[in-house]
C-alpha cells in the first residue's frame, strides 16, 4: 500500500510543537493530491486481458486444424496395344468373361408387286443304312416317299456308310426337294422310304428321317419383296435386336467389370424373310445371340499402365476415360463366339491415367510434423503432383496430433 504523505507532514508539524492551523492543513491538501481510486481497477483489467490472451493462445493449440488440397498425378498417354486374354482364367494374366444373351425381332413389310410364283419345298434329311456292312449308293434325284404320302427327290448322289461291327446303322445327310411345286409339300419332320427299294429287303432297312421342317413350297400369284427392301428390313431388325440385347447385358454387368461398346457382337442364328406372300404385308423376323467380352477393370488398367507408363512401379492407378478406348477384336472372322477360349484384341486411344492416393497413410505421415517438412513428405509420394496447405491458427508451425483435425481433399478428375 502507498505512503500517505499528508499524514507525515502533519506528524512533522506536531514534532515542532507548533499548532497547525486549519488553513495550513487545507494548503497541504492542495499541494498533495491522493492517487485516484481507479488506478487499481485499471491494473486489474490489464491483468485480465493478458490472462485471456494466454488462455486463447493455449486453446488454439488444442483446437488447431490443417486443410490440405491435393492434385494427383495425371498422365494422358497414347495407346495402341495388342493384348491377349484367356477366358475365365484365375492366374495373374489378363482374363475375360463371355456373356451371351439371345432374342428375336420381327415386323411386317409391304410387298412391292405381284408375281406368278412356282417354288418347290426343300429340306434336309438323314439316311440310315441298317441293311448291310457295305455302303449303299443312291443316284441324284432318287425318289423317296414321305410319311405324308408326298414324293420328294434327293439333291445329289450319295453313298450311305455300312453298319458298324456292333450293328449301328451308317448315316449320311443330304438335301431333298419336293417333286412338285406347291405349299402342300411343306411339312413338319417326316420319315422317308426309297421307292426304288419297294418290294425288297432294303425297303425297310434303308430309310431316312428329317430333323427339321420342309419348307418353301408355293404356287400361284403372290406379293413379292424386292431384294433391296429385304436387305433393309433385315439390317434394321439386326440393329434393333442388338440395341435391345445390349441394354439387357449392360444392366447385368457386375461392379468392377467393363464392357467396351466395340466388344459386343451379334451372331445371327437366322433371318426369315418370305420372298412371296399372298398377303400384302410380309412378315420378317431375325433371331440372334449377342456375345460380349467382359474385363476386370483393375487388371486391365494395370495391363495398360505397364504398356505405356515409363518405369511403372505398380502404383495404384485408374483410367478415368477407359470406356472411351477403342476395342478391336483381331481375327474376328474366324472367331467362334460360342466356343471361344482365347482372344487377341487391340486397344487404342489416349487413356487418362490417374494415380490414386492413400489418404489415411498420408495423414498418418504428417501427424505432429513440422510445417517445414511438408514439401519433403510430398516428394515421397509419386502419386501426388502438387498440394496446397493451410493451418489454423496461422502462427502454428506444426500439424495437429490428431487425424480428425486434418482435412484432406483430393481433386480426382470427374
Amino acid at each position: 500500500m502507498s505512503k500517505n504523505l499528508l499524514q507525515d507532514v502533519i506528524k512533522i508539524k506536531r514534532i515542532t510543537r507548533k499548532p497547525i492551523k486549519e488553513e495550513e492543513i487545507e494548503e497541504i491538501k492542495v499541494a498533495y493530491k491522493e492517487p485516484k481510486k481507479g488506478g487499481f481497477k485499471y491494473r486489474l483489467w490489464i491483468l485480465a486481458f493478458i490472462s485471456t490472451g494466454v488462455l486463447l493462445f493455449a486453446l488454439s493449440f488444442l483446437f488447431s486444424q490443417a486443410k490440405i488440397i491435393i492434385n494427383p498425378k495425371i498422365q494422358n498417354l497414347p495407346l495402341n496395344q495388342n493384348i491377349s486374354a484367356v477366358k475365365d482364367s484365375t492366374a495373374d494374366n489378363l482374363s475375360f468373361d463371355l456373356v451371351a444373351i439371345s432374342g428375336d425381332e420381327s415386323k411386317n413389310i409391304e410387298g412391292s408387286k405381284e408375281k406368278n410364283v412356282s417354288e418347290k419345298a426343300k429340306g434336309t434329311i438323314l439316311f440310315y443304312n441298317a441293311f448291310s456292312y457295305t455302303p449303299q449308293v443312291l443316284a441324284v434325284d432318287s425318289r423317296i416317299e414321305g410319311s405324308n404320302g408326298k414324293i420328294y427327290k434327293i439333291a445329289k448322289k450319295i453313298s450311305i456308310p455300312g453298319m458298324t461291327k456292333g450293328g449301328t446303322p451308317g448315316k449320311f445327310e443330304v438335301g431333298v426337294y419336293a417333286s412338285l411345286a406347291g405349299e402342300s409339300y411343306n411339312s413338319a419332320p417326316l420319315d422317308f422310304k426309297v421307292l426304288g427299294f419297294k418290294g425288297t429287303a432294303k425297303y425297310s432297312k434303308i430309310y431316312a428321317r428329317s430333323e427339321s421342317s420342309i419348307t418353301g413350297g408355293i404356287k400361284g400369284v403372290f406379293h413379292q419383296v424386292s431384294d433391296t427392301d429385304k436387305i433393309f428390313a433385315v439390317n434394321d431388325l439386326k440393329n434393333i435386336l442388338k440395341a435391345k440385347l445390349l441394354k439387357k447385358v449392360t444392366e447385368q454387368i457386375p461392379e468392377g467389370f467393363i464392357l467396351f461398346k466395340d466388344a459386343v457382337f451379334l451372331d445371327i442364328n437366322n433371318d426369315d424373310v418370305k420372298s412371296f406372300s399372298k398377303d400384302t404385308l410380309i412378315p420378317v423376323s431375325v433371331k440372334g445371340t449377342l456375345y460380349g467380352f467382359l474385363f476386370d477393370e483393375k487388371k486391365l488398367t494395370k495391363n495398360i499402365a505397364q504398356a505405356i507408363v515409363d518405369k511403372y512401379d505398380g502404383s495404384d492407378v485408374y483410367v478415368q476415360n477407359i470406356k472411351d478406348l477403342k476395342f478391336s477384336l483381331l481375327d474376328q472372322e474366324s472367331t467362334s463366339f460360342k466356343d471361344v477360349k482365347n482372344i487377341d484384341f487391340n486397344l487404342s486411344g489416349t487413356p487418362k491415367i490417374v494415380w490414386k492416393i492413400d489418404e489415411n497413410k498420408f495423414i498418418n505421415d504428417i501427424l505432429g510434423k513440422s510445417k517445414k517438412d511438408f514439401d519433403t513428405i510430398l516428394s515421397s509420394y509419386v502419386s501426388i503432383d502438387s498440394a496446397s496447405l493451410s493451418i489454423s491458427p496461422f502462427w502454428k508451425n506444426y500439424f495437429p496430433e490428431k487425424a480428425q483435425s486434418i482435412k484432406v481433399t483430393i481433386n480426382y478428375p470427374q
